[in-house]
């Protein structure tokens, strides 16, 4: 139980009605490693999530869902706005942005080092194929027991479950979108007892695989990253961000404590 103490010391602040732990991105790398370092075998794994704006809005007109965000064991702010609503409203504010793009980077460095193995799930094969062989090169001590695309459903979803969990990975990094990840866990977790971590990832495999193309860092800065992504796939997120950043920055304002 030694990762559940770790866990239940980590200061966490209420932002936009979700409580987010209050860790920068280095201290979010170690956490991760650490925990899993330390988990038995066959105790299933931990669901470390992330929250940005469209999560925020997702939680307010879904209890459902919110009740799936609020069971995880840890939630990272990936999102510039919470930080700055944490600044403004917040008792305490929020270090900084984990972006799990970029967490995704400190925790293969750290995984390389300690022995630490990975599991890259979900996107097409393509974008999962380039982000593994991507990964393998820049961190070719990296063990990374396996990867499979997101697309599986029925026998062969289950038949994958179960070489997932034969394999053992340490850190499955499960890159499906928001809310099918969510769900994904809530179903299938219980079929992934030898896991030692779930970190979902939204669209970490697109971004870093280069397929789609991240913010300039000042964009990034200023909290407008979702406008950016609005000018390259204006058809995909424009009614997207329309409807949900309302909803998001009522809720930054209202429920952040």
């Amino acid at each position: 139980m030694a990762e559940a103490n770790v866990l239940s010391s980590i200061e966490k602040v209420r932002v936009g009605g979700i409580e987010i732990a209050r860790l920068d991105l280095n201290t979010t790398a170690d956490l991760m490693v650490r925990v899993v370092q330390r988990r038995s075998p066959g105790r299933g794994p931990l669901n470390f999530t992330s929250a940005n704006g469209e999560v925020i809005a997702r939680c307010r007109s879904n209890p459902a869902f919110a009740k799936l965000i609020d069971g995880a064991d840890l939630v990272s702010a990936d999102g510039q706005p919470l930080v700055f609503a944490s600044i403004l409203f917040g008792r305490a504010a929020l270090p900084e942005r984990v972006a799990t793009t970029d967490l995704y980077d400190r925790v293969a460095a750290r995984a390389e080092r300690s022995g630490v193995t990975f599991y890259l799930f979900g996107a097409s094969d393509e974008v999962n194929c380039k982000t593994y062989e991507m990964t393998r090169k820049k961190y070719p001590g990296l063990r990374i027991l396996g990867r499979s695309h997101g697309y599986l459903t029925g026998a062969a979803l289950e038949a994958k479950l179960d070489e997932i969990n034969a394999l053992a990975p340490d850190i499955l990094w499960l890159a499906m979108g928001v809310p099918t990840e969510q769900h994904f866990v809530e179903r299938w977790s219980s079929r992934l007892s030898n896991v030692g971590l779930i970190k979902t990832s939204g669209g970490l495999f697109d971004f870093y695989s280069g397929t789609k193309p991240r913010a300039p860092k000042r964009v990034q800065t200023l909290g407008l990253e979702w406008a950016y992504r609005v000018l390259v796939e204006p058809r995909r997120l424009f009614w997207r961000y329309a409807v949900t950043n309302p909803v998001a920055i009522v809720q930054l304002i209202r429920a952040t404590a």
